[in-house]
């Protein structure tokens, strides 16, 4: 993509990758650069400092943003505790990332709000999104529910409601998923992540822990989550409207940002400096408390040493950064090599970092034996069908239930019809009505699509023909739902078998969408452009029901494979 005149999102823009991304990409002159950041100062600071850098940029051309992105706006500026720690809040962020994703959840959603506000062509995604979940430390929240259990269990519901609002997967999905539906509404060009392995590309006899055995369980847990992240968006990219979707994942520790002498702040904060003379000690006995009021006394100082800046890592000293930077340890990367390889990456290059690009190249996809097997196993089964005069339509085992609700009502229209023309010939109300007639003479049919939870709406829409369970709606922990004439269309089109005449109209509608595509597209074209012709689809002279179940989740309901 040419970056030149482009509107450009960088989030995490305050660290140390991003301000180096930052810098490469004035080189490109786009139009505009929104820089995100936690903190308000830090999104402030990055801004006056490329402003600075760069003054002929003009005032309005790098743009603060900040908050944090995986909450509903109206929490973007709030600490996670401060949501967690007042029952109100923590039951809206809990609705937010279990509850389906409705356009309500997403609209207020911080994510959408910054990408649906300014729109931009492209997104460098610079956030440790893998720490920040993972860093939420599950094992600890699993910790207090068990401690909550053995005690009174007094305080066992906010325990309980902690543990799940600490839950990685619910929260990395949602956070893609808002994602991709942010962008595609606004119609960005390429995502770009900037990954993680979690380990600093080390193994899992990495020797830093955070006081645990090794290896450190939360440590692996940012692995998970990063190789979580990457799946997501190895299928996003495999999205036909997804913008272009590319990650670098640097395998080394990032430095650096600044070598200084100062204070040492951890987390934001002055380490203040204690003491405790050696006539002051603490007896070892009976029980070992790890935190103590008054085993030390402040010395009213604070620690200063030189340090190394490492951006979202942390401040290291010269010790620190010696040993993790040894050979044979993590080593380290520059910000400046990974901003050249993003930026190569956007204009259209291949770095050979692009990691799902090498996902890309390095999974096993369809194969042409596969495919040239493909129609003698069709031909066997339907030997089979005919030997045992059977129809093998749906099980409900592939799922979802949407699929065999439209593989029987296909099946229901070749029993009846026979052709595509003999379909579209019939009037929907009288369709309606004998395939109802069909239905109501043939027991044995309407036993096997009640009996794997498929129902059967009457043409009345409001009779339904139904076993003791159903897949649609689906079981959630409440047993009865509401029954309104929206939740009715919400679950025949799911998955209920739907008799009415609506519903008729509906396939002679794309039976005849099928049709003129053969033959406004393909009829005198013999080249290899189109395989949907009319050899494929029979001459119309059948109705198979696969087939145009195919052809509805490719085009009508857009879910069409992009790779192959």
């Amino acid at each position: 993509m040419v970056i030149t005149n482009k509107s450009v999102l960088v989030l995490g823009g305050w660290g140390l990758v991003g301000s180096a991304i930052c810098r490469k990409l004035m080189e490109e002159k786009p139009k505009r650069i929104i820089l995100t950041s936690l903190k308000e100062s830090e999104a402030k600071e990055a801004c006056e400092t490329m402003r600075r850098e760069y003054p002929k940029a003009g005032k309005n051309f790098f743009v603060p943003w900040w908050g944090n992105i995986f909450v509903r706006n109206e929490f973007k500026d709030l600490t996670r505790e401060e949501i967690l720690n007042d029952a109100a809040k923590r039951s809206k962020f809990l609705e937010d990332v279990i509850d389906e994703l409705t356009p309500p959840v997403l609209e207020r959603s911080a994510l959408y709000q910054l990408i649906n506000k300014y729109r931009p062509d492209i997104v460098i995604d610079c956030i440790n999104s893998a720490t920040a979940i993972a860093y939420q430390d599950i094992f600890q929240s699993s910790r207090d529910v068990l401690i909550s259990l053995k005690g009174d269990g007094a305080n066992l519901r906010e325990a309980v409601e902690r543990l799940l609002a600490t839950q990685y997967t619910p929260q990395l999905i949602r956070h893609v998923q808002i994602f991709y539906r942010s962008m595609n509404i606004a119609k960005t060009g390429i995502y770009v992540k900037i990954g993680t392995s979690g380990t600093g590309g080390m193994g899992l006899n990495i020797p830093y822990t955070h006081s645990e055995e090794k290896p450190s369980r939360v440590l692996l847990s940012k692995s998970v989550v990063a190789g979580a992240h990457t799946m997501l968006l190895f299928l996003m990219g495999r999205t036909p409207d997804a913008p272009i979707t590319k990650e670098i994942k640097p395998t080394g520790a990032i430095a650096w940002k600044k070598i200084a002498y100062g204070e040492i702040a951890k987390r934001g904060k002055p380490i203040d400096l204690v003491d405790c003379a050696p006539d002051n000690g603490v007896e070892l006995k009976g029980k070992f408390s790890i935190r103590m009021k008054s085993a030390a006394i402040p010395t009213g100082e604070r620690l200063r040493s030189v340090f190394i800046d490492t951006g979202e890592n942390g401040i290291f000293s010269r010790g620190e950064f010696e040993a993790i930077a040894t050979p044979g340890q993590m080593e380290f990367v520059t910000p400046e090599e990974i901003a050249e390889s993003v930026l190569y990456e956007i204009r259209g290059g291949n770095t050979g970092h692009d990691i799902i690009n090498a996902l890309d190249n390095a999974t096993l996809s369809p194969t042409y034996r596969a495919g040239f097997m493909f129609q003698g196993a069709l031909e066997k089964m339907k030997q089979l069908e005919k030997q045992h005069d059977t129809n093998s339509v749906a099980f409900e085992m592939l799922g979802p239930p949407r699929l065999s609700k439209l593989l029987y009502e296909a099946h229901l229209l070749k029993k009846i019809y026979g052709t595509v023309p003999a379909v579209l010939k019939a009037p929907a109300k009288r369709m309606s009505q004998e395939v109802t007639e069909y239905l109501q003479k043939d027991d044995a049919l309407r036993s096997q699509i009640i009996s794997i939870g498929i129902p059967i709406l009457l043409p009345n829409g409001t009779t339904l023909l139904r076993g003791n369970e159903v897949k649609i709606p689906a079981y959630r922990g409440i047993n009865e739902l509401n029954i309104t004439p929206e939740s009715i269309e919400e679950w025949a089109h799911a998955g209920w078998i739907d008799l009415r005449a609506s519903n008729m109209e509906q396939w002679k509608q794309r039976l005849l969408e099928i049709k003129k595509e053969v033959e406004l597209y393909v009829a005198n074209d013999t080249s290899s452009r189109n395989f949907r012709t009319m050899e494929y689809w029979s001459n119309f002279n059948d109705i198979d029901a696969g087939k145009i179940v195919g052809w509805i989740f490719t085009e009508e309901e857009k879910g069409k494979r992009m790779k192959s």
